[in-house]
């Protein structure tokens, strides 16, 4: 019998092992010699930096960054980067001025009571409810919106007004929608808490005082409006409790027998269109 002695065999770990290090040395010895290839001597960098001075010399002036002038009428006039910046802000603010400016408070939490009323909890969605409220508060504010275009956007893009007196202009029709809508209670009561001096007309009212005071009003009378839409869905609910407690089915959820009801019923009486019209008709519409 003959008996052959294999060779002792190395794991291939140690042999990826071995094959790795000498790829990352060459690889780090080709670097190196790229380096040394690449480098500039310090009169090359120089001679750059005094090419690119000198370009920059010949060069014209560039736009001025900030640049406020005073005109013949005695304001002041600003360059047209001031304004993009203060564009660009005011577009960020832009969410706040729909809730705290607009019929979008008002319109978005009727809608949400509307919704839990029916016992329906994500239908619709708040995408749906968010739209419909948006859409709805263009309709209400266009005789607004069509009032700051003619009287102040207009001008100002046509150069027959100065930027400043153009917002102010802007804000009147705001001014005088939200101070129609407002309270005199909460107008009083914010008027007190900012320690503000007696006015002698509501027009002379301050932006500061009567933005709460608007949003404050417009909580009040949307939860008076959700609360008569919640009345007939609590009746319905009522009812049947009522019966099914006067059958035994102690153990049967009254809000899954009253849901189709309470749906059967809202879209029989048009509810869609009579909530939209009570929501505009609180606006004068």
């Amino acid at each position: 019998m003959i008996f052959v002695l294999s060779p002792p065999r190395v794991s291939l770990r140690i042999h990826f092992i071995i094959m790795t290090f000498f790829v990352s040395l060459a690889l780090f010895s080709s670097n190196i010699v790229f380096a040394q290839d690449q480098t500039t001597s310090p009169s090359s960098i120089s001679n750059a930096v005094n090419s690119l001075t000198q370009s920059a010399t010949q060069a014209g002036p560039g736009i001025p960054a900030m640049t406020v002038t005073t005109n013949a009428s005695g304001g002041q006039d600003y360059t047209v980067t001031i304004q993009i910046l203060a564009l660009m802000t005011v577009l960020t603010l832009l969410p706040s001025f729909l809730i705290m400016m607009t019929s979008f408070t008002r319109i978005i939490i009727v809608f949400a009571i509307l919704r839990q009323a029916l016992g329906l909890q994500s239908t619709p969605s708040n995408q749906i409810i968010l739209g419909l409220s948006v859409f709805l508060t263009i309709f209400i504010m266009m005789p607004v919106f069509e009032k700051v275009n003619e009287e102040a956007i207009q001008p100002y893009l046509n150069e027959g007004m100065e930027f400043v007196p153009a917002i102010e202009l802007a804000s009147r029709p705001f001014h005088t929608f939200m101070l129609a809508q407002t309270r005199d209670s909460d107008l009083q009561l914010f008027m007190r808490i900012s320690n503000t001096e007696s006015i002698a007309t509501p027009e002379e009212t301050p932006f500061f005082v009567l933005a709460p005071a608007f949003l404050t009003s417009e909580l009040k009378t949307a939860f008076q409006i959700g609360f008569i839409l919640f009345i007939p869905f609590l009746v319905i609910d009522m009812v049947v409790a009522s019966v099914l407690m006067a059958m035994g089915m102690m153990m049967l959820s009254p809000i899954i027998i009253s849901l189709p009801f309470k749906i059967m019923i809202f879209v029989l009486a048009d509810g869609w269109a009579l909530v939209i019209g009570t929501l505009a008709a609180s606006y004068g519409y």
